[in-house]
């Protein structure tokens, strides 16, 4: 690995140069930088951390606030995806990554704790229970942040459109003929009750009136719990020529009791998921879903956080919405055929 002094007689400047030029620093020109990065890469140079931090005040380490109540890790097959985003992004900026689990050799530590025994820049919180006493005590304190899926007061906060992605779907579904439509919504959190609201605003809109009993809940990512309200449902007296549920994982669980039951999808019972995850390009029939833009959301988030971090005084705190698609599919039959 090449040294800034083997750098600096390869490019015919001082050490001091090199350091400037490594360190962004703007009163030197912009040839000489890019002909010293350029060079720096060339050699393999990497800074020493901890010289790093010395100077800059800063750790170039991001804490991970994700905590999975499904117990799916980093299989989670939604926001897997946020994070691999987060983490390329966030290493292209020269930052490194570290889960905060408030674990450290046996000895628990609050969340925020933990933050500060690893000495991180700031933190994107996502995936948790935001009422918790635990991660409020994060929101309150002054570390920068940046949560995912749910607003804060005073926090930047990147979200899903759930709201126009319901409209979405739910317009679909009604233009394929369908007026019996139940909804599996998820757990109450600030997402469900954005979707849950879209969902009745757009059945108000197109003058669709359902029974109470077509919508109730049950969890996110919860298979066995999509089930057994598929069959509640499927037990009516009058019941649904649609189901929408939670996301496309607790879908599958639906499409497995729709079949014991010897039914058919799309032909004898339509359904439709939320997330857009790899399995619902190639169940069969594929399945109707909103996806969502992962890659968008896990980028603008480490791009913000960083941000923040770099530029406190000049960083706006807002909130950034990133719309998703729909992705027709074909478990939604067409009633006006």
């Amino acid at each position: 690995m090449a040294s800034m002094k083997e750098i600096a007689k390869h490019c015919n400047v001082s050490i001091a140069t090199v350091s400037k030029a490594l360190n962004g620093y703007s009163d030197i020109g912009e040839d000489t930088k890019s002909n010293i990065l350029k060079t720096a890469s060339e050699m393999g140079y990497l800074p020493n951390s901890s010289a790093r931090a010395l100077k800059t005040k800063r750790t170039y380490n991001l804490g991970v606030l994700f905590v999975d109540e499904a117990l799916s890790g980093l299989t989670h097959d939604y926001f897997n995806h946020v994070l691999e985003s987060f983490k390329n992004t966030a290493e292209s900026r020269g930052y490194d990554i570290t889960f905060t689990s408030g674990n450290v050799s046996g000895r628990r530590m609050s969340y925020l704790e933990h933050c500060w025994y690893r000495g991180v820049d700031g933190v994107v919180i996502t995936c948790v229970d935001f009422y918790a006493e635990e991660v409020q005590e994060m929101i309150r304190s002054d570390i920068p942040l940046v949560t995912i899926d749910h607003i804060c007061d005073g926090r930047i906060a990147v979200v899903s459109n759930n709201i126009l992605g319901i409209e979405e779907l739910v317009s679909y579904v009604i233009g394929r003929g369908h007026r019996k439509i139940a909804y599996i919504h998820g757990d109450d959190t600030s997402v469900t009750r954005n979707r849950l609201g879209s969902f009745y605003r757009t059945l108000q809109r197109f003058h669709v009136e359902i029974p109470d009993e077509y919508v109730c809940q049950a969890l996110y990512r919860d298979a066995d719990l999509a089930a057994e309200k598929t069959g509640q449902l499927l037990d009516l007296p009058d019941p649904p020529t649609c189901i929408l549920y939670p996301d496309d994982y607790a879908a599958m669980g639906g499409v497995n009791e729709i079949r014991e039951r010897g039914f058919r999808i799309p032909e004898d019972i339509s359904i439709a998921g939320y997330d857009g995850i790899n399995i619902a390009r190639i169940l069969e029939p594929k399945l109707t879903t909103i996806c969502q833009d992962t890659k968008a959301l896990g980028r603008i988030a480490a791009e913000q956080l960083i941000e923040l971090i770099e530029h406190p005084r000049t960083t706006i705190i807002d909130k950034y919405t990133v719309d998703g698609t729909l992705f027709k599919g074909a478990s939604v039959r067409d009633l006006r055929i």
